[in-house]
This record gives C-alpha cells, sequence and structure tokens, in this order.
C-alpha cells in the first residue's frame, strides 16, 4: 500500500490513467483551506486501497497544472474525480469526507470484481473505459472515442439496410465475433457501403484532442454465393483533420489528406478483425474533427464492411458545446 502520487505533467497523468484501471484525482492548491482539511482522509483512503497497476490515487495542485484542471472542467477545490481505464466515472465536488469514502470504496469493490478483465486481454481482446476494443490501448494513450459529438455524426453512401454512422461507435462487443466471423444477425450491427465500395465518416469531437491512432474493425463473412457480393476489408484510408461538414466524394480527390494509410492484408488481426492505423502524431495534434474516407477495399467487391472504430490519444480542452460541456458528469456516463 503507498500514498497518493503527486503528478508532474500531463504526460505523467495520462501514462497513469493508461497503465492503472482505476485513479482517483484530487484537484487541489495550496491556498484551499477545505483542501487542506479533507487531505488526511484522502491519505488514509490512499493508504488503504492503492493497489499497484489497479487503483491509484493522485493529487493534481491546479496552480501548477492548468492544463489538465481545464481538460476535466475543474472550476472549484477540491474536486474529485474517479477514472476507470482512463474514462471519468464519477465526481466529488468539496470537501465531503463521506461521500468521497463512499465513491472510493465503492470504486475498490468493482476493482475485486474485474480481475477477469486480464484474461480478454490474453486472447487479444481488451476491455476499455469505454467499452470493447479490439486490442490494447498503445502505452501512454488512452481511449478517447467517446469524446465524438453524436449530433455531428455523418456517414456517406451508407447501405441503409445495414447499421447505422452510430453503430461504428457502438461500445459492445461485434455481434460477428460472438456468433462466429460474419455471422448473419437480425439487426446487423455493422456498416456496409451502398452503391460502391467507398465511404465517407465525418466526426466532429467535444474536446480538443491529440489523435494518436486508430483501431478498425471489420469482419466481412468467409465465403459467399458470389465475392462480387461479399463485402471487403477497407485497403486504403484517408484522414482529414478540422473540417467543419463531411467531405463530398469528388472534394475529397481535390484535397491531399493529412495522411494517407494503407491496411494490408497482415495487419488485421486473426482474432478480432481488427487493423491498428498509427498516425503522424505531430500532424494530429488539435484535433476538432475527423474525416475518415475509406478509399477503397482489399478485393474486387462493390460493397465495404466496418464493424468498429475506436480514437485513442489524449483528451485536450472542452469545447463549447451547449449541453455537452461537461465531461464525465452526465446521467449513464
Amino acid at each position: 500500500m503507498s500514498g497518493p502520487v503527486h503528478i508532474t505533467s500531463k504526460e505523467h497523468f495520462s501514462s497513469l490513467l493508461t497503465s492503472s484501471r482505476f485513479v482517483v484525482a484530487d484537484f487541489y492548491a495550496d491556498w484551499c483551506g477545505p483542501c487542506n482539511a479533507i487531505a488526511p482522509a484522502y491519505e488514509q483512503l490512499a493508504s488503504q486501497l492503492s493497489r499497484p497497476n489497479r487503483i491509484t490515487f493522485t493529487k493534481i495542485n491546479v496552480d501548477q497544472q492548468q492544463d489538465i484542471a481545464k481538460a476535466y472542467g475543474v472550476t472549484a477545490m477540491p474536486t474529485f474525480i474517479v477514472f476507470e481505464r482512463g474514462r471519468p466515472t464519477s465526481t466529488v465536488r468539496g470537501a465531503n469526507p463521506q461521500k468521497l469514502s463512499e465513491a472510493v470504496r465503492k470504486l475498490a469493490s468493482e476493482a475485486n470484481k474485474s480481475d477477469d478483465t486480464a484474461g480478454n486481454e490474453a486472447s487479444g481482446e481488451a476491455s476499455g473505459g469505454n467499452g470493447w476494443i479490439g486490442a490494447a490501448a498503445p502505452k501512454g494513450y488512452s481511449d478517447i472515442t467517446d469524446h465524438y459529438d453524436p449530433k455531428g455524426l455523418e456517414l456517406l453512401n451508407r447501405d441503409s439496410e445495414f447499421g447505422t454512422v452510430k453503430t461504428l461507435f457502438d461500445t459492445s462487443k461485434p455481434s460477428s465475433l460472438s456468433k462466429g466471423k460474419g455471422a448473419n444477425t437480425s439487426a446487423a450491427d455493422w456498416v456496409e457501403s451502398d452503391t460502391d465500395e467507398q465511404l465517407m465518416l465525418f466526426v466532429p469531437f467535444q474536446s480538443t484532442l491529440k489523435v494518436h491512432s486508430l483501431q478498425v474493425t471489420s469482419l466481412p463473412p468467409s465465403d459467399g454465393e458470389d465475392d462480387d457480393e461479399v463485402p471487403m476489408r477497407p485497403k486504403t484510408v484517408h484522414l482529414y483533420t478540422n473540417r467543419s461538414h463531411v467531405l463530398g466524394f469528388d472534394e475529397a480527390d481535390d484535397i491531399p489528406p493529412v495522411q494517407a494509410v494503407t491496411i494490408q492484408p497482415e495487419d488485421w488481426d486473426a482474432k478480432t478483425g481488427t487493423a491498428k492505423i498509427d498516425l503522424r502524431f505531430v500532424k494530429f495534434q488539435r484535433v476538432t474533427s475527423l474525416v475518415v474516407f475509406f478509399v477503397d477495399g482489399d478485393g474486387d467487391s462493390d460493397k465495404l464492411r466496418v464493424d468498429r472504430i475506436r480514437i485513442f490519444g489524449e483528451a485536450g480542452e472542452k469545447r463549447e458545446m451547449g449541453k455537452l460541456e461537461k465531461i464525465g458528469d452526465e446521467p449513464g456516463e
């Protein structure tokens, strides 16, 4: 057992959010009387409940780490935020030892129930703070998929007989992995293209993000009556940033992408049908929106299939978006 970790940088905090299943953050200031009053109770909880790589208690000086405080909407001290796999799950504002103890002990109870998650990761499937992901998050970065603005999502050339644009960001495990690769279901939880193999996805974000990488999951059936009818996995992907709207297909042809990616057959994980796309991180530092253009697929079909998309990186400063302004404190989050 040990006491709280004093955060020295944004990178330091991001690393802990990735390496520890649960993180408790105490946002405080040296001049704050209530912060000093509750500090002994917080230290006691940390010494009793800290567990390496499972439960980590941290202290964040808001005067020294203003970027972190801004990222999570901290405006009053003390504020305590509980994270699970990098995602804020509960918040306690003010020096209330009883509420803080209840929140932290509930966290410890959840930690005791979740010891089986390591088995999933060993089999090639990871469970992220935002639900199912195809592979483990890259070291030092978190699953930030849930920072998208659901009202602004758009997907061009989608076949209406299959899933919607929100299907791509569903937090559940793809049904085709549960029922066998490419299995048919009464409600298809994947997306297929319509008139040709191209798809154009527009993802606006609630925060300004640093995007490190993407994971694309595609689980086309392994057999079919006609190869032309069997959907393909994506091959060529063009990425554009900070667009105010979805690009038209002709428009995209006239604009150089920020990065063009070719997914090779060997890039697809055999167990999860997921390919990792590493980005040129320096070009994705202040991202407010992302356009993902699936240009073509690996085959001769006129159909393209995508089951899930996950986005990894660092969450940044919250954008002004009305009701979407609050971070990790909405009912159901």
